[in-house]
C-alpha cells in the first residue's frame, strides 16, 4: 500500500497584524479539529457516509454515529447491520463506502475491492463472544474447550451429561435437551467462534473456521446477532454464541483456559488481543491465539474491523472516511463505544497504526 503525506508550511509574518490573524486562524482550526478526533482541521466534512456489515457492532455504531456529529455537525453516518459477509459484499460492489466486519477479508475479496486501490483493516471494536444459554435455574456453567465443541457438534445432547456435570459440582442440572442455535447468515461472529473451536478443540471440532455454520450439523438458526439471541431466549435448553454486549439476560459459560475457568469480560478479551500478531495477508488485521493457557485471558474474542480503501473517487468521500475513521479509534470514540456496548478499547499501538493508515487515504488518480 502506497502512502502519501501532506505537510503544511507556515511563514512567520513580520507584521504584527498578520501574526495576530495567524494565531486567530490556528485557534479556530484547533476548535474545528474536535480535539481527540484526529481529523485534519482544514478539511470541510459534510454529506452522508454509508457503511454496512457486522451486526455485532450495532450498539457501538449507534454511539459512533451520534458522537461523530458532535465533532463534525454536517456529517451524517448511516450503517446497515446486515452481517459481516453481506457488508463485505456491499463494500466490494460499491454499495457501501466502508464495511464493518468481524473477520478480515480473504485474498479474493481484497483483489475485488477498491478498484485500482487497496483495502485495509482498522481494528475498531474488541469484544468477547459469549457462549450463552437458557436453562432455568442455572446462571453460569464451567466448560472446557472440548466440552463446548462437543455441545455445538451435537455429541453432547443433554444438559445433565456427565462431562458437563463433572465440571460443575454442586450444580443441579436438568435432563433437558440441548438445542444449538447458530447464525443462518454468513457471519464474522461464526468465523471467530469456529476459529476458536478449531484452534482450542481440534480433536473434536474438525471443521475449518468459516463465516457459514457447517451444513451437516443440526440445530436451529436465525439471522444476525439479535436473531440468535431472541431464539435462544425463547427456547428452554438452547445455547448459542453471540457478541457479549447483546446477550441480554441469558446465562453464560465460563471457558476453560489452562487449569482455570474464565468468565467473559472486556478486560479478559483485551488481554487476548494484546498478544495477537498482525496478519501478513490482510493489512491491519490480527491473528489470535485461540489455544492460549495464559491466566485471565478469555480466548473467544472478536476483533471487529472497519474496512476502508486507501483511495476514493473524490475529496468529499476521503474527508468523510477520515473524519469517521479517526473519530471511531480516538479515545472519545472508544469511550463512547465502551459505555454503550461494554467492549474493550483498542490499545495505543493499534490506534497509532490505524491513524497512520487512515490519514494516508487520498483521492484516486
Amino acid at each position: 500500500m502506497k502512502f502519501s503525506r501532506f505537510y503544511r508550511s507556515a511563514a512567520i509574518a513580520s507584521v504584527a497584524a498578520l501574526a495576530l490573524a495567524a494565531c486567530s486562524s490556528d485557534d479556530s482550526a484547533d476548535e474545528n479539529a474536535g480535539g481527540d478526533s484526529g481529523e485534519q482541521a482544514s478539511a470541510e466534512v459534510s454529506g452522508t457516509l454509508i457503511g454496512g456489515g457486522a451486526s455485532s457492532q450495532e450498539a457501538a455504531m449507534t454511539a459512533w454515529t451520534a458522537g461523530v456529529t458532535e465533532v463534525h455537525p454536517d456529517l451524517t453516518v448511516q450503517y446497515d447491520p446486515v452481517g459481516s459477509g453481506s457488508g463485505r459484499e456491499g463494500f466490494i460492489a460499491g454499495q457501501y463506502t466502508f464495511a464493518g466486519s468481524d473477520s478480515a477479508m480473504d485474498a479474493e475479496e481484497q483483489e475485488q475491492a477498491c478498484g485500482s486501490g487497496n483495502a485495509f483493516h482498522v481494528p475498531s471494536y474488541i469484544s468477547p463472544v459469549a457462549v450463552a444459554f437458557n436453562l432455568e435455574g442455572v446462571d453460569t456453567l464451567n466448560m472446557n474447550p472440548d466440552t463446548i465443541a462437543k455441545v455445538f457438534a451435537g455429541e453432547i445432547t443433554s444438559w445433565d451429561d456427565a462431562e458437563i456435570a463433572e465440571q460443575n459440582e454442586g450444580v443441579e442440572l436438568p435432563a433437558t435437551d440441548i438445542t444449538v442455535v447458530h447464525r443462518s447468515d454468513d457471519s464474522g461472529t461464526t468465523e471467530n467462534f469456529t476459529d476458536y473451536l478449531n484452534g482450542a478443540a481440534s480433536d473434536v471440532w474438525t471443521w475449518e473456521a468459516a463465516d457459514a455454520w457447517p451444513e451437516e450439523l443440526t440445530g436451529e438458526s436465525a439471522q444476525q446477532t439479535s436473531g440468535v439471541v431472541s431464539l435462544t431466549t425463547d427456547t428452554d435448553g438452547a445455547i448459542t454464541y453471540a457478541d457479549a454486549s447483546q446477550i441480554g439476560g441469558l446465562s453464560t459459560v465460563a471457558v476453560g483456559v489452562g487449569e482455570d475457568y474464565v468468565e467473559y469480560s472486556a478486560e479478559a478479551a483485551a488481554s487476548a488481543v494484546e498478544t495477537a500478531e498482525e496478519d501478513p495477508e490482510s493489512e491491519g488485521a490480527r491473528i489470535l491465539d485461540r489455544s492460549t493457557e495464559e491466566e485471565g485471558v478469555y480466548p473467544i474474542v472478536m476483533i471487529s474491523y472497519h474496512i476502508f480503501c486507501d483511495t476514493y473517487d473524490n475529496e468529499e468521500m476521503v474527508n468523510q472516511v477520515k473524519a469517521f475513521g479517526n473519530y471511531v479509534i480516538s479515545e472519545d470514540g472508544q469511550t463512547a463505544a465502551e459505555e454503550s456496548a461494554g467492549n474493550a478499547p483498542i490499545s495505543e499501538t493499534i490506534r497509532s497504526e490505524a491513524t497512520e493508515r487512515i490519514d494516508a487515504i487520498t483521492v484516486a488518480g
